[in-house]
C-alpha cells in the first residue's frame, strides 16, 4: 500500500512537470509541443463545449479556434495555473462569445426557425433518463454554472469570472440547475 501511494504521489509533480516544459518548448516555437498539448487536453475541451452549445459542429469551431488562440497567446501564459485550466478558460470564453454574436446577429433567425439563436433543440424523450438531454433542457445561465462547477471542476470564483456573472450568482445557478435536474429526474 505504501509503494502505490509513494507512485501516485511521484506520477503527479512528474506529469505537471512534463506540461510545463511542454508549454516552454511550445512557447520556444516548438509545434510538436504544442501538439503533444492539444493531444492531452482536445477530448476534455471538446466534451465542454458540446455541452454548452449542444451542437457537435459548433463545439468543433469553438474547440479549434479556442486552441489557435492558445496557440496565439501562448506568450502571454503566465503559468500561473495548469495549461488544462487555460485553455478551458479560453474554450469557455469562445462559446460564450459565439453565443453573444448569435443571439446579436440571430435576432432574424429567431422569428423564422421559431427558436432562440444558441439554444439547442431538445432530443427526443427516451424510456431512461438521459442526462446529458437533461442537462441540454436546462436554462443557459444555470447549465454554463452547471457544466463549469459542476462537471468542470471550476471554482464559483473562476466560473463567475469566465461567465461575468457575480460569485453568488454563480452559486444561486449551480443551485438552480441542481433542483431542475433533481425535478426532471422525479417526473420519470
Amino acid at each position: 500500500m505504501g509503494v502505490s501511494l509513494v507512485a501516485v504521489s511521484m506520477t503527479e509533480p512528474d506529469s505537471r512537470q512534463a506540461e510545463k516544459d511542454l508549454v516552454v518548448r511550445a512557447r520556444q516555437g516548438e509545434q510538436a509541443a504544442f501538439e503533444m498539448l492539444y493531444r492531452q487536453h482536445v477530448g476534455r475541451v471538446y466534451a465542454l463545449c458540446l455541452r454548452m452549445t449542444g451542437q457537435p459542429a459548433l463545439a468543433d469551431d469553438c474547440v479549434q479556434e479556442a486552441f489557435i488562440r492558445a496557440w496565439r497567446k501562448l506568450p502571454e501564459f503566465r503559468g500561473q495555473s495548469a495549461f488544462g485550466t487555460w485553455i478551458h478558460r479560453i474554450a469557455v470564453n469562445q462559446v460564450l462569445g459565439h453565443k453573444r454574436s448569435s443571439k446579436r446577429q440571430g435576432a432574424h433567425l429567431e422569428l423564422l426557425a421559431g427558436q432562440t439563436a444558441g439554444a439547442s433543440s431538445p432530443a427526443p424523450e427516451t424510456a431512461g433518463f438521459d442526462i446529458e438531454n437533461a442537462i441540454a433542457r436546462l436554462p443557459e445561465g444555470a447549465r454554463d454554472v452547471l457544466l463549469l462547477c459542476g462537471v468542470g471542476g471550476f471554482s464559483h470564483e473562476e466560473a463567475s469570472s469566465m461567465l461575468g456573472i457575480a460569485v453568488g450568482t454563480s452559486k444561486a445557478q449551480l443551485h438552480r440547475a441542481r433542483r431542475l435536474l433533481k425535478e426532471q429526474m422525479d417526473v420519470r
